[in-house]
């Protein structure tokens, strides 16, 4: 196994560690979850960075990372629901597209075609682990001048989910035909 895949597991072990930070009555367990959430998401970038650079790329690794992308954020953002930090409208959007996008791509494998990370499902991401970082930190510091860049945040989120949804769909459209 090699190093980038290495690190998208450690993203998915790192999941219920962050879980039990923040679900549980631990002093200093939201901050302690924050920054496990921030590692989690920083080995995102760097699998991705690893794989390319040392041309490490595999098959396990395109299925593997988006799997990891989904359950860590899924895991967060059913945590702030939970906590009262989130509305579970917001949540459903982003899994419902999640849940569109992993059959999309089991059909396509089937078909014997990688579906791999656009654009789009990229800035989807970034923006969903901003926003989730923001709701986790209490909207610091923007709380102190009454700005609500974690509302702005979440839903400029679901805005880049949808769009990222409605474009795998139709870039890939021509495999739902079969």
């Amino acid at each position: 196994m090699n190093l980038a895949n290495k690190l998208t597991i450690l993203r998915i072990f790192l999941i219920p560690v962050f879980m039990i930070f923040l679900l549980n009555k631990i002093s200093y367990g939201v901050e302690i979850a924050a920054i496990i959430f921030i590692i989690a998401a920083i080995t995102d970038a760097l699998d991705g960075y690893v794989a390319r650079k040392k041309n490490q790329i595999t098959t396990l690794g395109k299925f593997m990372d988006p799997l990891a992308d989904k359950l860590l954020v899924s895991a967060a953002l059913i945590s702030l629901v939970q906590m009262g930090k989130l509305s579970a409208l917001v949540v459903v959007i982003i899994i419902a597209r999640e849940f569109t996008i992993s059959i999309l791509r089991a059909v396509a494998a089937a078909e014997g075609v990688v579906i791999v990370a656009s654009w789009w499902g990229k800035l989807k991401t970034i923006t969903q682990i901003v926003a989730i970082i923001v709701i986790l930190i209490d909207n610091f510091p923007f709380k102190y001048i009454n700005f609500p860049f974690d509302v702005i945040m979440i839903w400029v989120a679901v805005i880049f989910t949808i769009i990222s949804g409605v474009d795998y769909i139709l870039i890939n459209k021509h495999i739902l035909k079969h």
